[in-house]
């Protein structure tokens, strides 16, 4: 069954029609969805809520059978005078180095996808995260040791970007909770950009992700460029999704293609004008590394984000399972985590908290495929899916016949590939 029209990516397609730019209609009022997204997200989030804050001061008695997990942080922000603290959400003028070892609870005490935020200093090693030891990362000679100290035998990297709204401490200990609960055995790397961590602080925020896209570049070809790297995977939550992509695009100019050592990009939320991820996509070039991108159209956060944004839609707050089957073919798998239950009550941390999400990320990172093997058909519109652990999370590996056809299959790969430069009727494709 054909279909007379397909939007994807800020665009509307009639039957015979060329791609024309996208309009972006009036603004609408402040729509009350949004205004109460935007109130929830103040009062739950990090920046929002009283608490400790100087977490990072390193305990000098750790529990005996607490976890641990060292990693490499690279920041763009400015150091604080204050060692709880490190770094503040201010933009810093050069990028610092740190290795921080941080604890987390025995498994008996805490649940896969929580950070046990200290209660207060020092903190309770048996019952919250953390911090051990706190080093100062100075030459590139200390930090190839700390590498090969730390690699596995696959020499993996996971290089993670946190999202808007984060503390360099809230980057740390969630970006800890994911590698002990995914259980990735990749050198986790952090790459923590300035963020102040206020709700109302967006602006300054994104200006800040921008801010840093060449320190992040510079970090992804460090770690491509060294003979003791062989695979790198990147994570990237929320606003982190722009920055990581907007860093693989440069990458990508600057080496004229990305390099063949990233093979798994994992955009989680990402909080992208639908728009721009069409033309950072198409930018990053034809040899790009798999991507899989994890959505929910119960993102609160992302609906917020999408009103402020002047009311385009967020890759990760859209329904993109219909055009799951062109985008597979161009190396790009969905992932609709909208089903599923988190702690977070935006619905905007499930890759993190979510324990079936979580476990998905560690087949990830261990080098296995997202969509599994395990796929069955479950209807008759020939939709196929593969059902995780026996969670909720679904991902559409085939589209229904009656939603997208061939013609439109076309269109979209034709809008997700490099224009050819020429004019036609008056226009060239963009």
């Amino acid at each position: 069954m054909a279909i007379s029209s397909l939007s994807f990516p800020g665009r509307r397609f009639a039957r015979g029609q060329q791609a024309r730019p996208h309009r972006t209609t009036a603004i609408h009022p402040f729509p009350q969805r949004a205004l109460a997204s935007l109130l929830v997200l103040c009062l739950v989030a990090p920046g929002c809520a009283t608490r400790v804050e100087n977490v990072l001061q390193p305990l000098q008695v750790a529990a005996s059978d607490a976890n641990r997990v060292n990693m490499l942080v690279a920041t763009t922000r400015k150091s604080s005078d204050d060692p709880g603290r490190l770094y503040s959400g201010e933009r810093g003028t050069a990028i610092s180095l740190n290795n921080v070892t941080v604890s987390i609870p025995p498994d008996r005490n805490r649940k896969i996808g929580e950070v046990q935020w200290p209660s207060r200093m020092p903190p309770n090693p048996e019952k919250e995260f953390s911090v051990l030891e706190v080093g100062k990362v100075a030459t590139e000679g200390q930090a190839l040791a700390w590498f090969r100290k730390n690699r596995n035998a696959k020499r993996q990297v996971l290089i993670f970007v946190h999202g808007f709204n984060n503390t360099y401490a809230d980057a740390v200990f969630r970006f800890a909770q994911i590698v002990h609960d995914s259980g990735t055995n990749a050198t986790p790397i952090l790459f923590a950009w300035p963020s102040r961590a206020r709700v109302f602080d967006y602006l300054y925020d994104k200006e800040s992700a921008n801010y840093s896209r060449r320190a992040l570049e510079d970090l992804i070809l460090q770690a491509t460029r060294s003979p003791d790297v062989a695979d790198v995977t990147i994570l990237a939550h929320s606003m982190g999704s722009w920055l990581a992509a907007e860093a693989l695009r440069g990458v990508a100019m600057r080496e004229k293609a990305i390099p063949a050592k990233i093979k798994n990009v994992v955009l989680a939320s990402p909080d992208i004008d639908i728009d721009v991820f069409r033309r950072q996509f198409i930018e990053m070039g034809p040899k790009r590394p798999h991507f899989a991108i994890l959505t929910s159209t119960r993102d609160k956060a992302l609906e917020a984000s999408r009103w402020l944004s002047g009311g385009i839609d967020r890759v990760g707050g859209s329904d993109l399972r219909p055009y799951a089957a062109a985008l597979e073919e161009l190396g790009v798998s969905v992932i609709d985590t909208s089903a599923i239950a988190s702690n977070d009550p935006l619905g905007h941390n499930a890759f993190a908290d979510s324990p079936e999400i979580v476990r998905l990320l560690g087949r990830r990172l261990a080098d296995q495929t997202l969509s599994g093997g395990e796929v069955t058909f479950v209807d008759r519109a020939g939709v196929a899916a593969a059902n995780f652990a026996g969670s909720a999370a679904r991902v559409a590996v085939v589209a229904p016949v009656a939603v997208i056809s061939g013609e439109a299959r076309e269109v979209l790969k034709r809008e997700l590939s490099p224009s050819s430069g020429e004019i036609v009727d008056g226009q060239i494709s963009y």
